[in-house]
């Protein structure tokens, strides 16, 4: 479904734009998404909505079949990319989750905000993008995914998430089409 509306207080929530998660070989070219997601961001910030920089910076517990996978030591890893051009007024999200709200300060800032809706972009779709879009879902927030602004480490999950979950969770629209709603 195309985006019904932007409302005047949606927040872009940017997710993993760091260099560490930007290296990774994806799907789509990184270049691309980066490009499109910092033109999202300047138009956000240009308009007065808010936005938020969300980046993993450590590891979450538990076992998995895929085994336990070491944080990289790095610390430019947990780095912003520069293209997203980190203004003052973003808040800064350090999630060691998938997703960008649970053990975070991310619901509780947006609602003192006013913020009502989120617009999602960044690396990975299957995980960051997918489980912050599931989170702000389940809290109520309207949710809008920008798919040719985010890609992921595997095509046939980046499809997944775009054509069978998001459809349930979201409106979806392009970059090009938020930056004219933006005005």
């Amino acid at each position: 479904m195309p985006l019904s509306q932007l409302d005047t207080n949606a927040a872009l929530i940017v997710v993993d734009l760091q260099k560490g998660i930007v290296a990774l070989p994806t799907a789509h070219d990184t270049a691309d998404i980066v490009a499109r997601s910092a033109s999202l961001a300047r138009a956000f910030r240009a308009s007065g909505r808010p936005v938020v920089l969300v980046h993993v910076t450590g590891a979450a517990p538990g076992r998995t079949d895929a085994g336990a996978r070491a944080f990289p030591s790095d610390p430019s890893f947990v780095e912003f990319i520069p293209e997203i051009e980190r203004a003052p007024s973003d808040h800064i999200v350090e999630k060691k989750r998938w997703g960008a709200f649970h053990g975070t300060d991310l619901d509780s800032w947006l609602r003192s905000k006013g913020v009502e809706q989120v617009v999602i972009v960044g690396i990975a779709t299957s995980i960051g993008v997918e489980s912050t879009a599931r989170f702000a879902s389940e809290l109520g927030y309207n949710v809008v995914i920008v798919p040719d602004a985010m890609t992921d480490m595997v095509a046939s999950a980046h499809d997944n998430s775009v054509n069978t979950i998001f459809p349930r969770l979201a409106e979806t629209t392009t970059t090009a089409d938020l930056l004219k709603a933006i005005g």
